[in-house]
């Protein structure tokens, strides 16, 4: 329900607007108002039909005209930039705030945009980490990753409970079943330095930064942090930045800290030309690091905001 333009962005169509006006937190329910109801069959006639403000606040419910501000806003912005991958960008440049579900939904969409061709499930699986929050836990001496919703739905399940929840580790030998299995978000990715899963995630990676910032870049998995120098770094998530910001100050962390660090990564520019002046010949550092209790939320706007570019590229 997608078209891709001249530069292989992705082009919102009606039809695709239409699966927002379909989802249940748009529908009006039986008891809804009359302007509620005349709001949204307006709006599966012409999904791209002008709505003001006035419009939606004459619906009575409150929950529902939130809902609806938020909708036809994400849905001006994707009309404002004509594709998904300048919306995404405009949103993460601007700071706007957006219900994460949308975030979420683009940078799926952008992702499978981007590995359409891609035959190694082990890169899409790491892919999954940039709109699906992971549980990580070490099991045998290996780094995992869940997927955190399927955790959460395996404990409510009483024979899960009984049996323990089944989760198998991504593989060669099993990696065949990933393609017709992904939407299931059922197999676990071991991120052990120096294993394939790290480095699949460094390749998501820098696809991600080539594909919306339109740079070439290299991006390697880098397995002892303590010799780095950081003259710039990123944090690829909340705890990440925060772990980046001691090392920065030249603080130390103690070894509770360092173990939280899921992935450092070293990033290199192919055309130095892109980078501004102080960073021309050296990399930039990524830090990925999963919180306290086990959570890894991935932060992908945070490489399109926080790389030292000369010239951000231009927004919608």
């Amino acid at each position: 329900m997608l078209d891709r333009d001249e530069t292989g962005w992705l082009r919102p169509t009606a039809e695709f607007l239409k699966l927002y006006l379909a989802r249940p937190e748009v529908v009006p329910p039986s008891e809804a108002c009359a302007a509620e109801r005349v709001l949204h069959a307006a709006l599966l006639s012409d999904p791209w039909r002008p709505v003001n403000k006035a419009e939606i606040d004459a619906v009575a419910d409150a929950d529902a005209r939130e809902n609806w501000h938020h909708l036809i806003a994400f849905r001006d912005q994707l009309s404002r930039s004509g594709s998904l991958e300048a919306a995404y960008i405009a949103f993460a440049s601007q700071k706007t705030a957006i219900p994460p579900i949308f975030l979420d939904h683009l940078v799926q969409l952008i992702l499978r945009n981007i590995l359409n061709q891609c035959d190694d499930a082990l890169v899409p699986r790491a892919a999954e980490l940039f709109f699906r929050p992971q549980r990580m836990t070490v099991h045998e001496g290996s780094l995992l990753a869940a997927d955190r919703e399927h955790i959460a739905a395996s404990e409510r399940s009483p024979l899960v409970a009984m049996f323990g929840p089944n989760i198998e580790v991504l593989a060669s030998d099993n990696a065949v079943d990933y393609w017709h299995r992904s939407d299931q978000f059922d197999f676990a990715l071991d991120l052990t330095a120096r294993r394939r899963g790290i480095a699949a995630l460094g390749d998501v990676i820098a696809r991600w930064i080539t594909h919306l910032l339109l740079i070439d870049v290299d991006v390697k998995p880098v397995a002892e942090f303590r010799s780095v120098a950081f003259s710039w770094y990123v944090g690829l998530d909340a705890d990440g930045t925060k772990i980046g910001d001691a090392l920065w100050r030249d603080q130390s962390i103690d070894e509770t800290t360092e173990a939280r660090i899921v992935g450092l990564f070293r990033l290199t520019f192919g055309d130095a030309g892109a980078v501004i002046e102080r960073m021309m010949d050296e990399p930039v550092y990524l830090i990925l690091a999963m919180t306290p209790d086990g959570e890894l939320r991935l932060k992908p706007q945070n490489l399109v905001t926080g790389l030292p570019l000369r010239t951000p590229r231009k927004m919608a």
